[in-house]
């Protein structure tokens, strides 16, 4: 019997975005591979789902922790990964985990469940062309921060990226200095959650936002395309 793995997206806050699919695979699998076992516990209880066996798989994990996972599915368990929230593989460490159960495992058989993601969620309420856009992850923290902020005034395609709340003013500010007074841009702060945060317009104008009530959370940033 062939290997499979479901490739399950979580809600990135609302768990209302869970889809009733997912939740029912959720329900059935026999062990979940998940990026943090706190976090994946929250959700199953929250959803009302019996925790199955949770096999913890993230950026530190050894490759005896891979290997047994693989393993897992190579003796026919019915696996589903997930990572903390929004789609597996988009900025996590999901898509290494997969490339070595493919590489084990020829027969894998892998079932997507779509559902949400911060960066298609952002672009959807940005205003801006979408049909080519260019996802850059986080910014470099030191040593490259110069070239990325160079790649995204230099677009031809709307931009999309992740920063944290401690880097943000700091990100806005580089932006601020590399784009055209003209040029616009959207973030997105706490998306789907409770104190859900969308400001749109000319750098100048989201760094003042910011500025005048520092805001926390996890933010997408979504950049016009260059000429637009």
């Amino acid at each position: 019997m062939d290997a499979t793995l479901y490739v399950i997206a979580t809600p990135i806050g609302n768990l209302e975005d869970l889809s009733p699919r997912a939740r029912r695979v959720l329900s059935e699998v026999g062990t979940l591979i998940a990026e943090d076992t706190r976090v994946a516990r929250a959700l199953l209880s929250g959803i009302g789902v019996p925790a199955p066996r949770i096999v913890a798989i993230h950026a530190h994990s050894s490759e005896k922790d891979i290997r047994d996972a693989v393993e897992r599915l190579a003796g026919g368990e019915r696996c589903a990964l997930i990572t903390d929230a929004g789609t597996p593989g988009i900025s996590d460490p999901g898509a290494h985990f997969l490339d070595r159960a493919y590489a084990a495992l020829p027969g894998l058989h892998v079932v997507p469940v779509p559902g949400p993601s911060a960066a298609a969620t952002a672009l959807s309420v940005s205003g801006f062309y979408a049909d080519r856009f260019l996802f850059l992850g986080f910014p470099p923290h030191k040593k490259g921060r110069a070239a990325f902020f160079k790649e995204v005034v230099a677009a031809d395609e709307t931009v999309v990226f992740y920063e944290s709340p401690h880097r943000i003013e700091k990100t806005l500010d580089a932006l601020a200095e590399a784009l055209d007074a003209t040029r616009r841009i959207c973030i997105g702060r706490e998306l789907t959650k409770v104190y859900e945060t969308i400001v749109r317009g000319p750098v100048a104008h989201v760094l003042e936002v910011v500025r005048a009530a520092p805001l926390k959370g996890e933010f997408v940033i979504v950049v016009e395309r260059a000429g637009r």
